[in-house]
């Protein structure tokens, strides 16, 4: 007898759906929403808080992550008049989902360079 089991209904991913997933688990969006998680940040100390990321590339994950609703864009009256960032009530909803992730990349690295490793090896 097998120990896997089947679901009991497998769920098709829909074409609008794979969309989403694209632009909400690409290479900067897991990063910027879980520094947004934490506290609302403008837009250089978003750069600061990820030195990898391109301006034009974190321009581009921002405006794609508030409008798909999981960024609010808030202009703060202030002097100067300055733009935060911050999670939206729909973005918080995927912050268990996010650590996650994170906490399975953390607690699975060392099993996956083994088998990159042995890959590579046979390659």
């Amino acid at each position: 007898m097998s120990d896997t089991t089947e679901p009991a209904e497998r769920i098709q991913i829909a074409p609008h759906h794979r969309e989403l997933l694209d632009q909400v688990l690409d290479k900067w969006s897991l990063q910027v929403l879980d520094e947004l998680c934490e506290r609302p940040l403008r837009f250089n100390e978003l750069r600061r808080a990820i030195p990898v990321v391109t301006q034009k590339s974190l321009t581009a994950t921002l405006r794609r992550l508030e409008r798909n609703g999981m960024v609010d864009r808030v202009v703060v009256s202030s002097r100067p008049i300055a733009v935060e960032y911050r999670i939206s009530r729909l973005g918080r909803t995927i912050q268990n989902l996010i650590d996650a992730l994170f906490y399975w990349s953390a607690e699975n690295m060392d099993d996956v360079e083994r088998a990159r490793a042995r890959f590579d090896a046979e390659g």
